[in-house]
């Protein structure tokens, strides 16, 4: 899979950056930033909530109708003149469902770690949701996957297999904010450093948003 780098300089990378940095009036490389972030957080909790039935139930039944990923076939209709309030609507459910009480913990931690203020973040993650849940209608498609077992090894299997255990780390310990700001420190380096990685979250954004192999 193609690594962070590849994914801001495909076409839909940019498109997706782009559109949500004018959406919400965050600069282009503050979102990139944030998005990297958020984004396999969103999974990572999916990936909770699909560890039981009801909650698999609920997320399949999601891919399977409105979030089939159709939404990526044309991203310059979605931004064009600001994306849809329905959208974002839907984005705040979507929100709703995976974060539950965690969101404004998590929305904290985020904030701390980009820079962005945590009312933009709100709004960039409303934007993100449906496209990550787009992305995963997509991947569901391609990879035949019907079941709680099948959901919850596409979601694992995403992250897991790229992703090294410091960033999944990362990824618990922002899913379990308490919304305080202490749990940013130096872990959060080993996802967005100095030095950006082949393979791990920037390969597996990468490898959603279709950048080259």
């Amino acid at each position: 899979m193609s690594g962070i780098l590849d994914l801001l300089n495909s076409d839909v990378g940019r498109a997706i950056i782009s559109g949500t940095s004018r959406q919400t009036g965050v600069q282009e490389d503050k979102t990139s930033h944030l998005l990297t972030m958020a984004m396999p957080v969103l999974m990572k909790a999916m990936e909770r909530n699909a560890a039981n039935p009801q909650g698999a139930e609920g997320l399949l039944g999601a891919l399977n109708s409105k979030h089939d990923g159709s939404i990526l076939d044309n991203l310059g209709g979605l931004f064009s003149g600001g994306v849809d309030q329905n959208v974002m609507t839907d984005g705040e459910k979507i929100l709703g469902h995976v974060l539950g009480g965690k969101r404004r913990g998590v929305e904290t931690a985020l904030s701390q770690h980009s820079g962005v203020d945590s009312g933009s973040v709100a709004q960039i993650l409303k934007v993100a949701a449906p496209i990550l849940m787009g992305m995963l209608g997509k991947q569901k498609r391609q990879s035949n996957v019907n079941d709680q077992s099948g959901l919850s090894g596409l979601l694992g299997g995403l992250l897991k297999d790229n992703s090294p255990k410091q960033e999944q780390s990362f990824l618990e310990t922002i899913l379990d904010a308490d919304g305080d700001g202490s749990v940013i420190d130096d872990v959060a380096g080993m996802v967005l450093g100095g030095t950006k990685k082949r393979g791990g979250l920037g390969s597996l954004l990468g490898g959603l948003f279709g950048g080259k192999r």
